[in-house]
């Protein structure tokens, strides 16, 4: 309690410093009208005396000056105070300015607050006192000067004034007052836009006043209720104007589009809302005593039945115009097809036989059969009857894995025919070095590429099979390095006879070779040219190491393994790769 009687002290005397400072600092027609204003927006926490507002009208009510200082005054006086009692009283002087005040206010308003000048600008207004209620009277004076400002420009826009790109020009408007400007167009007579755009502006209005209902402390308190009250009876002309612009819209509902009956209801349907709320509201303030029952209108609210025939209404005009349109774009078609039927019932122009028409006809007939392509269906499991066998997909598998291999440059000079050892030879080291001395005559490929060697082993396949088929040990001995194929009308499979092995643990040597059953069996193709590369491959090292004994000879077992580790980089430590 001591506290609030030391705010109030506090209070008077900051009301008489600055009756005080406008004597004295002022002229004698501005220092009364900041006296007025002084005393009508003072600390103690009763309403404005309405003499003193009375004062301040009759004041500015002939001179434009005065006007344009009183907004000054007002203005300064809600940029220093930091009271909500203060800035409540000024925003309620401003309303009545406003309301019954000359018209040059709401320019003069206007334009200040859109300056930059602290008029209707509250957002950011907090009470400074210490006291527990302090935040609802200060959200009550900002949703209170939101609701004067947008109050404001709805009123500057409603005016048949000149608009600029960046909005509404000073210069514009008291020109138009000069001149009188034109009379209003009533709202039945607008342009449906123009009606969406006005409702648009009353509905924010009305959200505005809603805002304005207090919270907390703020709901009992006596300046409040006399600050609601002109801005609760305001709201019965929006309420009026909405329901105005509901009856003309419902009118035009059934001859308007769909894009724009969609727009009404959604409209309707944020009314519907806005209603309902608006009803609350309007309880509360019977309640509290905030003007008298017989004031308030009925409320007409709109029903989920209203809404509800309005989407069917939509969903029937949406099917039947997309019935028209289908039907339209047959009509279209039909009409683009006997347009064309009577060019070609024309008759021929002069010099035109019969035989030209023919001919055209003909082209059309082959165009069209072009135009016609059947679709098959595509045996996507290959489940036809022309499916690949195992055997040919292994020939195919086979040819795949040397894809990437191209035959060998050929020359004009012939490479000669290889030829197989001669089985009459009793030596084979002198047969075997005696072929070698021929290896400068023949023309080798490098391992990777097909030549006639490994085609006509490709190719003498058959031969071989049956060749190992004749005899156990037949074809089973020789070395490795050699697939030269024999001559005498049988397939020499080996040039080289194998290694003596002994059976059952005695000292009888025999050449026959254990795995000899298996070459029966013939092994797919693509191992077979596997085998072949491989043994090509070794076949070339062969000769070339050959040829590095024919030119330095045989040098010891020194000479071999540096030989060999030249012509062959990749045998390290004993190792043969396996291609």
């Amino acid at each position: 309690m001591g506290q609030s009687k030391i705010r109030r002290a506090l209070g008077a005397v900051k009301d008489k410093t600055s009756i005080g400072l406008a004597k004295v600092g002022s002229s004698a027609s501005l220092a009364d009208l900041e006296v007025a204003i002084v005393k009508a927006t003072r600390h103690d926490e009763y309403p404005g005396e309405e003499r003193h507002i009375r004062e301040i009208l009759s004041l500015t009510c002939y001179s434009r000056a005065h006007i344009s200082a009183c907004v000054n005054i007002l203005s300064k006086r809600l940029d220093k105070t930091r009271n909500w009692i203060v800035a409540l009283k000024t925003l309620v002087l401003v309303h009545r300015l406003l309301s019954e005040g000359d018209p040059a206010y709401e320019q003069e308003i206007f334009f200040a607050t859109r300056r930059g000048t602290r008029v209707l600008n509250m957002s950011d207004f907090r009470d400074s006192s210490q006291s527990n209620h302090s935040w609802d009277y200060s959200s009550f004076v900002r949703t209170y000067a939101l609701y004067l400002d947008d109050r404001l420009e709805f009123r500057m826009q409603s005016r048949r004034g000149k608009r600029s790109a960046f909005g509404f020009e000073e210069e514009d408007f008291e020109e138009a007052s000069q001149h009188g400007g034109s009379r209003a167009t009533p709202v039945r007579e607008m342009r449906t836009e123009l009606i969406f755009s006005r409702t648009q502006h009353l509905q924010q209005l009305l959200e505005r006043f809603l805002a304005c209902q207090p919270t907390g402390a703020a709901k009992i308190h006596r300046v409040v209720m006399v600050a609601l009250y002109p801005v609760v009876k305001e709201s019965f002309q929006i309420y009026y104007d909405i329901t105005e612009i509901m009856g003309i819209l419902i009118d035009r509902f059934m001859e308007l589009e769909v894009r724009e009956c969609v727009r009404i209801y959604e409209i309707f349907c944020r009314l519907g809302k806005q209603f309902d709320e608006l009803e609350m509201f309007y309880d509360w303030c019977k309640r509290v005593g905030i003007g008298r029952c017989s004031e308030f209108p009925e409320l007409d609210k709109i029903t989920p039945k209203k809404l509800e025939v309005m989407d069917e209404f939509i969903r029937d005009k949406t099917a039947l115009a997309q019935s028209i349109k289908a039907k339209s774009r047959e009509e279209a078609a039909e009409q683009r097809e006997n347009e064309m039927n009577e060019i070609k019932a024309l008759p021929p122009p002069e010099g035109f036989n019969d035989a030209q028409v023919e001919e055209v006809k003909k082209e059309e007939t082959n165009e069209q059969k072009e135009v016609k392509v059947t679709q098959q269906e595509g045996d996507l499991l290959n489940l036809g009857d022309d499916a690949i066998t195992s055997h040919d997909h292994a020939d195919k598998l086979a040819l795949a894995l040397f894809d990437g291999y191209a035959p060998p440059a050929t020359n004009d000079t012939p490479a000669l025919a290889w030829e197989a050892f001669n089985d009459e030879t009793s030596d084979w080291e002198t047969a075997l070095v005696q072929s070698g001395s021929n290896l400068s005559s023949q023309k080798t490929t490098l391992a990777g590429r097909f030549d006639m060697l490994l085609l006509d082993g490709m190719y003498k396949q058959s031969a071989t099979m049956a060749a190992m088929a004749a005899g156990p040990g037949y074809g089973s001995s020789g070395s490795a390095s050699s697939i030269a194929l024999g001559s005498a009308g049988r397939p020499a499979m080996l040039a080289l006879p194998a290694a003596p092995v002994s059976e059952g643990g005695s000292n009888s040597m025999t050449t026959s070779d254990p795995f000899a059953a298996s070459l029966t069996v013939p092994p797919p193709a693509y191992v077979q040219m596997s085998e072949m590369e491989r043994k090509q491959k070794l076949l070339v090292e062969e000769q070339l190491m050959w040829q590095q004994y024919a030119r330095e000879g045989m040098q010891g077992q020194l000479g071999m393994a540096k030989m060999q580790h030249q012509y062959n980089p990749y045998n390290m430590g004993g190792y043969t790769p396996s291609y």
